[in-house]
């Protein structure tokens, strides 16, 4: 994660991740949106740096992105579980 620190990733993490799984209508636990948010933010932000060259950087920044990214991830995944 850009700009802040392991620990703050985490936090982050978390609440992007809690805030995607309020929004889409899911139930992950804590864990797993600890996991969804922080892999959602790198996911993201990879995309963000190879199209735009840039991201959103600090905490709102990256509470932004990761809960796009976790939007995403969930997305993705209901996708595939339909799909089989």
């Amino acid at each position: 994660m850009t700009g802040v620190g392991w620990f703050a990733a985490i936090i982050i993490g978390a609440v992007a991740g809690w805030l995607a799984e309020q929004v889409m209508k899911s139930n992950m636990g804590l864990l797993m949106n600890i996991i969804l948010g922080i892999v959602g933010a790198l996911v993201l932000n990879a995309i963000l740096m190879f199209v735009v060259g840039s991201t959103l950087g600090g905490w709102l920044g990256q509470l932004v992105v990761g809960f796009i990214g976790a939007c995403l991830l969930i997305f993705i995944a209901r996708a595939f579980r339909r799909g089989t």
